[in-house]
């Protein structure tokens, strides 16, 4: 009797042991085993409409056709580069709470500008940048996969550019890869504890400083195919090659068309070496950088061509990487989201001819004068410590040594500066702190408070802001406008449709998580798309 007793509890701990295995595979079948979150730098919804007749089916058509397809982020804040917009969309929150205002701050103290993720006790890997996830202050969606998959899952990160592959990676991530400036090979940080076999590899056998003076860019296209181009550069197409004799070069690279092609080489690599999505009790997960962003180089300021062919181009790399989800994972086993960076920059100056009104606002005259306008009303000093951009920081020291409050400085400051040529508005960080205005709230959430400036100028659009405080200067020519940027999400649950009204940047990262099951990032501030 005692036996029988065993026996029937054994069989029903059996039984409800069977149940409990059948119930967990269900629930992991209902979500996806692979997230590819995809972040492109200044991608443009009018030019994915303008362009569709001449993409792909497997690319953004099939994005368009098949997933959840919003035609109009709003960021919400003035981004100043992909390295602000990829933090918003990875934690659900602007720069005060993430701390990732633009890739480089200005730090009083320190001589020059500085990554935001400097971090001088992490080493580097193929690299001399000294960089980590550390000064990114919330979780990301990488970082609330891995903490689901108990640390067991497989989280990278691929980009061009450093500090966005970090973000994208997360602090929990295995790693995150990206182009270093100075020989062009795949680098990370020793913050993460993986540094892959197969990009060891790449960079000693394959290293594109071997390849760079055979790789040139022209168009993907007839020439005749593009719209909106003119004869003459029909007749004339562009044709960009990369001599390493150029000092330049690399940052030439990894802002044209042909870096997208090799970050969708090094992706398609860690789906196979890492064997991304194959695992049956989590979620591994993939982010990519590329660019659409207009290149910069061209000689005489129309960079339409050049655009035209980066969306082609980008297009047929886009459908190269979900041929290869598929092929490897299965696009029902997927979940692939895309967003653009909220911005766009397109500032080139205008040829003279044209008559257009402009001037230059040099740095350097900003800081002299102001300098001697302070001296001369509470004695000499050098009271600007440094200017980041836009942004002035006043060096507390001189305040203090002449008795003049920062908040005083900070006024006397603006009412001066206001009056120069080409600065249409000077604000303090109290003015935007406080003012509940539309424009100082999208500046509010552009700025982080801990590492802002005392005063922000506003230059005349047209105008060109010259940074000659360092060498070598810097010419940004000044263009205001606004242009509506995408986001897309394929999965096997996600409805197919078009939303043609303004969604909030802030909803990506929540909206994307609820969708895999897991939690939001931690500082996400902002519920769920409901589609």
């Amino acid at each position: 009797m005692s036996d029988r007793r065993i026996s029937s509890r054994l069989l029903g701990s059996l039984i409800m042991g069977l149940m409990t295995i059948n119930v967990a595979v269900a629930t992991d079948s209902a979500r996806p085993k692979l997230v590819v979150g995809i972040v492109v730098d200044q991608l443009r919804t009018d030019y994915l409409q303008y362009l569709r007749q001449l993409f792909g089916e497997s690319g953004f058509k099939r994005l368009m056709k098949d997933g959840l397809y919003l035609q109009h982020v709003d960021f919400q804040a003035n981004m100043a580069d992909p390295v602000a917009a990829t933090a918003l969309l990875y934690t659900g929150n602007y720069a005060p709470a993430s701390g990732v205002s633009s890739a480089r701050i200005y730090r009083i103290g320190e001589s020059g500008l500085t990554p935001v993720l400097e971090d001088k006790g992490s080493m580097g890997n193929f690299t001399r940048e000294a960089l980590s996830p550390v000064n990114l202050r919330l979780s990301t969606i990488s970082d609330e996969v891995a903490i689901d998959g108990a640390g067991l899952t497989s989280v990278y990160a691929i980009a061009p550019d450093a500090q966005q592959a970090i973000i994208m990676a997360g602090h929990a991530g295995n790693c995150a890869l990206w182009i270093n400036d100075t020989d062009g090979k795949w680098s990370s940080t020793a913050y993460y504890r993986d540094f892959p076999q197969f990009v060891t590899r790449r960079n000693q056998r394959s290293p594109l400083s071997q390849r760079l003076d055979t790789l040139s860019w022209q168009p993907m296209l007839k020439p005749d195919r593009y719209p909106g181009v003119s004869a003459a550069k029909r007749n004339y197409p562009f044709r960009y090659t990369y001599p390493q004799s150029d000092r330049e070069v690399w940052r030439r690279f990894k802002s044209s068309a042909p870096v997208n092609a090799e970050v969708t080489d090094v992706a398609i690599d860690a789906i196979d070496n890492l064997r991304l999505g194959t695992r049956e009790d989590g979620i591994d997960m993939l982010s990519v950088g590329y660019t659409a962003a207009p290149y910069k180089y061209v000689a005489d300021g129309d960079c339409r061509f050049e655009l035209e062919d980066t969306y082609i181009r980008l297009d047929a790399q886009l459908g190269r990487l979900l041929q290869a989800i598929d092929r490897k994972v299965g696009l029902d086993n997927a979940l692939i989201f895309l967003s653009s960076t909220g911005y766009y920059d397109d500032a080139i100056p205008d040829d003279p001819r044209y008559r257009i009104p402009t001037g230059d606002v040099s740095l350097k005259r900003v800081e002299s004068l102001l300098n001697s306008y302070l001296s001369a009303k509470y004695g000499n000093a050098d009271y600007v410590s440094g200017i980041c951009g836009t942004q002035i920081y006043l060096d507390p020291r001189a305040l203090e040594s002449h008795s003049l409050s920062r908040e005083q400085a900070q006024t006397e400051s603006r009412d001066f500066l206001v009056r120069m040529s080409g600065i249409a508005d000077a604000r303090t960080l109290g003015q935007i702190l406080s003012d509940p205005s539309e424009e100082s709230l999208r500046q509010r959430r552009s700025i982080d408070p801990k590492t802002a400036g005392d005063i922000f100028l506003t230059i005349l659009p047209g105008w060109n802001l010259v940074d000659d405080t360092r060498y070598p200067s810097t010419t940004t020519p000044i263009r205001a406008g606004m242009v509506s940027t995408p986001f897309f999400m394929l999965g096997p649950d996600v409805r197919a449709e078009v939303v043609t009204t303004p969604v909030d940047a802030a909803l990506i990262a929540p909206t994307v998580t609820s969708q895999l099951h897991i939690r939001s990032p931690n500082g996400a501030s902002r519920r769920p798309y409901n589609y």
